[in-house]
């Protein structure tokens, strides 16, 4: 279904957020977004489903993507595609513990671990990971919190309606933007009160996770609407099924695609960029900065 119009504004806007503590290092900001790459250690996830499933090819790909530019690497061991099946904590852990085993010691980037479950995300950052990287927003296990708290870790949290077994049934919004920033504000607060440092929370609208098509352009296109409220925002919009629809092909390679909303997002003063293809992203950056980047741009508007 298509959105209602965005609601003006209605929450005080505060200057974009130039840093993000880890939990020993900080990420500091620029003239364009950090990239995030992605490294999904499963056989069943949506783009790249068993590519990096050996220990072997993800370590390699994990080096690849750092020395391509990625400024944190995004290691999964669950699919959170839709209608994908659940894993159990065990089988999660056996797929991302000797990646992360691996890589002590050869990887300057930071790690980010893409789980929802705080039995996963205790082995990681045990194994160096930074940052907990949620798609339930902290909310799926009750322990997540505390544990991010504990261990001051940086973390990211997600909006997502209903479960990757739900989400894409029937996804319903009063006004998408304003809905998906309120939450966002909320678990934001969460953090604070369960004990998170304010600068080592992030946000994610969730592109993808429980919204329809025209949902996630909207999103999109309200992206200065999140950078606005002061947090560090991430948009994780690579490959997936909007681009091949505005593109009108679900069989089409959707790397290009993905560029162009990257560049959008750019234009937003998007801080974080999560994507599958890191040097395409990061060329396309450079080249955007150096040939006028967000100089080019006054409240939204091109010259």
């Amino acid at each position: 279904m298509s959105s209602p119009p965005t609601k003006p504004e209605t929450t005080p806007l505060s200057s974009p957020a130039q840093t993000w503590q880890l939990r020993t290092r900080s990420l500091s900001f620029g003239s364009i977004p950090l990239v995030m790459g992605i490294l999904n250690v499963t056989p069943d996830s949506f783009s790249d489903g068993g590519r990096h499933h050996a220990v072997d090819r993800a370590v390699d790909a994990a080096l690849r993507m750092e020395d391509e530019g990625a400024a944190i690497l995004d290691i999964g061991g669950e699919s959170t595609r839709p209608y994908s099946d659940p894993v159990a904590c065990d089988e999660e852990i056996q797929r991302i513990a000797p990646v992360l085993e691996r890589l002590q010691g050869r990887l300057e980037i930071p790690i980010s671990i893409d789980t929802s479950k705080a039995a996963v995300a205790c082995v990681a950052l045990e194994l160096g990971a930074q940052i907990v990287n949620d798609v339930t927003g902290l909310e799926g296990d009750p322990a997540m919190l505390s544990l991010a708290a504990d261990t001051q870790a940086g973390v990211c949290v997600m909006h997502m309606q209903g479960s990757p077994q739900t989400m894409q049934d029937d996804p319903r919004y009063e006004h998408v933007t304003s809905d998906i920033r309120r939450y966002l504000l909320q678990r934001a607060q969460a953090c604070l009160d369960g004990g998170i440092d304010r600068q080592r929370v992030c946000l994610d609208p969730g592109i993808g996770f429980g919204k329809t098509h025209q949902h996630n352009l909207t999103l999109l296109r309200d992206a200065a609407q999140f950078t606005r409220l002061g947090w560090p925002i991430l948009v994780g919009h690579s490959r997936k099924g909007f681009v091949a629809h505005v593109l009108g092909d679900k069989q089409r390679e959707r790397d290009a695609g993905t560029l162009g909303v990257s560049l959008a997002l750019a234009r937003a003063g998007v801080q974080v960029l999560r994507v599958h293809n890191v040097a395409l992203t990061v060329d396309a950056l450079r080249l955007f900065d150096a040939s006028g980047g967000l100089a080019g741009v006054v409240e939204g508007r091109p010259f």
